[in-house]
Order: C-alpha cells, then structure tokens, then sequence
C-alpha cells in the first residue's frame, strides 16, 4: 500500500487493485506543484470526496471527466454533480458501505459544514464525512475534517483503524493537541499522518505536538508526493 500527500487534505492511496483520490485540490493548493499534477492523478480509479468545501472538492469533477472516473461521496452532493456537471458518481450515506474493486470503503460521520460556493454565496453540499477504507489487512480512518466526537470510539470499535489520516491544523478543524487526544482516546493506531496543516499560515506549521503526544504511535509528517509504504 502506499499512501501519497497531494498537500492540504489531499491523498492518493494505492491500495489493492485502486487508486483512490482523496479530496484533490490541486489548481490554487499552495504546496501542490501543479507541474506534477498528470503524476498525481495518474490511474486514478476514483475520486472519494468528504465535503463540498473548495479546499476538497474543487478539483473533483474536472478530474472525474479527465479520467473518466467516479466520484464517491454523499448522496446529495453525488446526485447534484450528477445531474448538473454529467459526471459518473457513487452516492451514499453514513453508515454505508461500497465496494470498490476489492477495496470496501464506510462512510462515517463527522462535525464540520459542507457547502459550495454559488453565484449569490454558500448553497447546500450534503453534509461533511469521513471515510474507513480497508484493504490489504489494513483499516485507513480519513477523518474529513472535524473536531473530536465520541462517535470515535463506535468506529473503533466497528473497524479498528490501524492508520489515521487526521486533520489537525487548527481553526477549521482539531489542532495538533484535539487530534493526539482524539487518537489516544478513542483509538489503537500504529501510523498517524496528519493533514489539512502547513497550506496557510492560519493554520499549524508542525505536528511536533502531535508526536509527542502520541508515544508508540509512529507519527509520520508527510512531504508532497513522496510516497509512504505501510
């Protein structure tokens, strides 16, 4: 398996026989090369998106007609891309559970908004979520973004993540220090990877907190585009 940061919330999971893209914002990211960007989509089998935020969702549809690939997501933010942008889409709802090739990806709840930018301000985006992805005898939490909940420990409990995938930068969402007590507290993970940090000055620069927060847990800063093995 191998886990790739596109920068923000951004990732690439090569995982069994996908290649799923998780909230690509690439066009406008401040730490994606935009260079690279054929690299980062290539082969892509799916688009997963958690919420209607640009930060998240601005690349979707022109990369699920580029590729020809669905986009995964909630229900109601699916069949409104479906029926004004043509795209293919895969909509479901928390608690939910698809197959993708061999990969069973849930959705799950999060705390958060959702909404899309209209002409005259926000519109509704279906609500925001996040994702347990499992393959390779491996359980990846993507936690959207979110504060801490104590739905936490109901995930846990059904699907025992070993891998996180956490927002920790603060002000959006949990700071380093909520996500290492969220981790802690609700959950066994061998690998953290924080994400949605570092994009914006407003938001943490460094998961340093985190790591010292969470002894035994292997806490990995992540690098654009350098692939990390588990």
């Amino acid at each position: 398996m191998k886990i790739v940061w596109l920068g923000h919330s951004g990732f690439r999971i090569e995982i069994e026989d996908q290649v799923l893209l998780i909230d690509p914002w690439l066009a406008g990211n401040p730490l994606f090369p935009e260079e690279r960007r054929a690299e980062a989509i290539g082969d892509a089998t799916h688009v997963l998106v958690t919420h209607g935020h640009f930060d998240h969702a601005a690349d979707t549809i022109a990369i699920a007609r580029e590729l020809s690939i669905p986009t995964v997501g909630i229900f109601d933010l699916m069949s409104w891309w479906e029926s004004r942008e043509g795209i293919s889409v895969i909509g479901f709802n928390k608690g939910g559970t698809v197959r993708l090739g061999n990969v069973s990806v849930t959705m799950v709840n999060a705390t958060h908004s959702s909404s899309i930018q209209g002409p005259d301000g926000p519109v509704y985006g279906g609500t925001e979520s996040g994702y347990m992805i499992a393959g390779e005898g491996h359980v990846i939490y993507v936690s959207g973004d979110t504060d801490v909940m104590a739905d936490m420990e109901i995930f846990n409990d059904l699907h025992a993540p070993d891998i996180g995938l956490l927002c920790a930068g603060g002000h959006f969402t949990m700071d380093m220090k909520r996500a290492a007590y969220a981790a802690r507290t609700f959950f066994n993970f061998k690998t953290v990877i924080p994400c949605h940090y570092r994009t914006f000055p407003l938001l943490e620069q460094s998961a340093e907190a985190l790591k010292q927060d969470l002894p035994g847990v292997r806490v990995i800063e992540p690098e654009v585009l350098v692939p990390i093995e588990i």
